[in-house]
């Protein structure tokens, strides 16, 4: 059931990129994550008490409280990272590096969660790897190449960070649903992504630019959130009782779904370098059912 759980984390996943795209059309990234944080965290404690789980807040240990903090701390740390990353370095090569999230976290479930990695798994991974690889190629075509001379190496130390940190959120997370209704897992987590969030639009001071967003942008921005809440909802249900090595690939295979309307809303077409990264990525994903 926690594969189910996992595809429908996906779908989700597609379906909030392609929103979120429409949404910050005229909106700035940093405050429109913030806002759909927001819907997410009505949403996630919505379902908590349609689920009638919120009386579980007392029963919570110490241990599901601290990595469920952890496991949102590290989310909004990655974030930070990420955005640093792209201040100082070429997103042509930021992003590679960020997108190396999957594989880590496949090689810290072997080493924290002994989760095998089999020969298999390996195979998968080398797949996954290579084919997102081919997938940037794409984005560096279409972005402007050209360097920022003067700027210094540092960023990518923030690059690698923000891998490390989106990795680290699955597995902290995993630990901390063990002990809890993922639902309500979601939720108190929740939180914690919320206010790293708003610590992200505060340090880059573009709070002032709520008062310009449009109505349409906020309807997209709202639709988006509550595509957002959905995925997550479904992701933790499905680390609950899945396997995080697993789980994290399949909820990668959103980039599928965001395709597919991208290709229906904004007529965009893959290239021949793009769509076999996309096959590499899928035949790798597939692989780990196996």
């Amino acid at each position: 059931m926690w594969i189910v759980f996992a595809f429908a984390s996906a779908l989700f996943a597609g379906i909030t990129a392609v929103l979120a795209k429409c949404g910050i059309k005229n909106t700035d990234s940093n405050v429109a994550t913030a806002l759909r944080t927001c819907v997410v965290l009505i949403f996630s404690w919505v379902m908590v008490f349609i689920a009638g789980v919120q009386t579980d807040l007392t029963g919570l240990s110490s241990k599901t409280l601290i990595f469920l903090i952890l496991s949102g701390v590290a989310t909004g740390a990655s974030w930070l990272c990420y955005f640093k990353a792209l201040q100082l370095g070429d997103i042509n090569k930021v992003t590679p590096i960020d997108k190396c999230s999957t594989i880590l976290t496949m090689l810290l479930a072997f080493l924290l969660l002994g989760e095998p990695i089999s020969p298999l798994k390996g195979v998968s991974m080398l797949l996954i790897a290579a084919g997102t690889y081919l997938m940037i190629q794409k984005k560096h075509m279409l972005r402007e190449p050209a360097g920022k001379p003067g700027k210094n190496r540092s960023w990518i130390f923030f690059a690698f960070g923000s891998a490390i940190f989106a990795s680290l959120t699955s597995i902290l997370g995993k630990i901390g649903i063990e002990g809890v209704d993922s639902t309500l897992g979601t939720a108190i987590r929740t939180i914690v992504v919320l206010i790293m969030a708003w610590i992200v639009v505060f340090v880059t001071k573009k709070q002032h630019t709520i008062r310009r967003i449009d109505q349409k942008s906020w309807l997209f921005l709202i639709l988006s959130g509550f595509a957002t809440g959905g995925s997550w909802l479904c992701y933790y249900r499905a680390l609950q009782t899945g396997f995080a090595s697993v789980v994290v690939p399949i909820d990668k295979l959103s980039i599928l779904v965001t395709i597919a309307f991208s290709r229906i809303v904004f007529k965009e077409r893959l290239n021949k370098k793009s769509a076999a990264g996309l096959v590499m990525i899928t035949s790798g994903t597939l692989l780990l059912l196996l």
